[in-house]
């Protein structure tokens, strides 16, 4: 039986709850045919909630498959249908902090043309790193009060999908290692209308007002060329 696992999240970030088929399974975990769930994966953590009244405490994607970590010992055999539901006040804070990295991104990108070295996030919070050297004078405030301006903007966020060969661009990839792995058969896209274009695969809101606003608490030197920036997401 396979054991690709059809992602919903990518066309629905607001999905909460759904039903799927048992695909695999062992001790202390399940693969579905299809799930809601975020796997860890490109900084973003994974989601947490509820699978057939099992607690899901971890969930990772191995191929095209999406293993569902669950508390204890659990009795869903391959073939069992299960409910899913989604812990949403998690999700929804990680989707505006997500959001909010992508608008860090754009800005930075317009204003400096700087490419993005690294970052991870929790819930409201987050870091980046970007190939600054040095960062400039009165870099914090300043990249805070263009993010802030945007968010305000109130944004459209847009997703779609392209071919490989067309995602390109240093303006879509925007690593320091410009590249689509050869792995990858549909790039998706996530669109801040009018800001920026990034392919990606995580969970965003609808429009950057549903972020709120970003407080910069930290800028720190991380090496030569190499500069990193904590922020907080708040409310507007």
């Amino acid at each position: 039986m396979t054991t690709t696992t059809d992602l919903l999240y990518l066309d629905d970030a607001y999905l909460t709850e759904f039903e799927a088929t048992v695909i695999a399974s062992r001790d202390d975990a399940v693969v579905l045919d299809r799930t809601a769930f975020y796997p860890t994966g490109g900084g973003q953590p994974h989601d947490l909630g509820m699978l057939g009244g099992y607690a899901v405490i971890s969930v990772r994607k191995e191929d095209d498959g999406v293993w569902h970590s669950l508390q204890g010992p659990h009795r869903l055999a391959v073939g069992t249908t299960v409910s899913g539901s989604i812990d949403f006040h998690r999700r929804h804070a990680l989707m505006r902090t997500h959001t909010a990295l992508h608008v860090l991104c754009g800005v930075i990108w317009n204003e400096w043309h700087v490419p993005v070295t690294g970052g991870n996030m929790e819930p409201l919070s987050a870091r980046m790193d970007f190939a600054f050297d040095p960062l400039p004078e009165g870099f914090g405030p300043r990249v805070e009060q263009l993010v802030n301006a945007e968010l305000v903007a109130d944004r459209p966020v847009v997703v779609s999908y392209l071919e490989p060969s067309e995602a390109v661009d240093d303006a879509l990839i925007r690593t320091r290692e410009n590249r689509v792995p050869d792995s990858v058969r549909t790039v998706r896209l996530v669109d801040i209308v009018g800001l920026d274009q990034q392919a990606d695969g995580g969970t965003h809101v609808r429009s950057t007002g549903e972020v709120g606003r970003i407080k910069v608490v930290k800028t720190e030197n991380k090496g030569k060329g190499n500069k990193r920036i904590r922020l907080e997401v708040v409310d507007g």
